[in-house]
């Protein structure tokens, strides 16, 4: 049977949805994967709304795999 778009979507931003502690086994934290980057770059960026969007659209085209990278790259400590 053929995907859904919804289905397709989901499968998509897999990694931004999870939690970052399914997702990282160095992670304790409960914070989906996607507001863990968004809550990063808002601390980065002196909380500008739309500094921290447009950074964020980058891991909308990404596979799950570059965003777990990224992910691991920015947020691991």
């Amino acid at each position: 049977m053929a995907e859904t778009a919804e289905e397709k979507l989901e499968e998509k931003t897999k990694v931004l949805d999870t939690p970052m502690n399914e997702e990282f086994d160095w992670s304790t934290d409960k914070t989906p994967v996607r507001d863990a980057l968004w809550n990063h770059y808002m601390e980065n960026n002196n909380k500008d709304t739309m500094k921290t969007e447009s950074e964020m659209e980058k891991y909308l085209d990404m596979s799950n795999e570059d965003v777990k990278k990224a992910s691991v790259d920015l947020l691991k400590k």
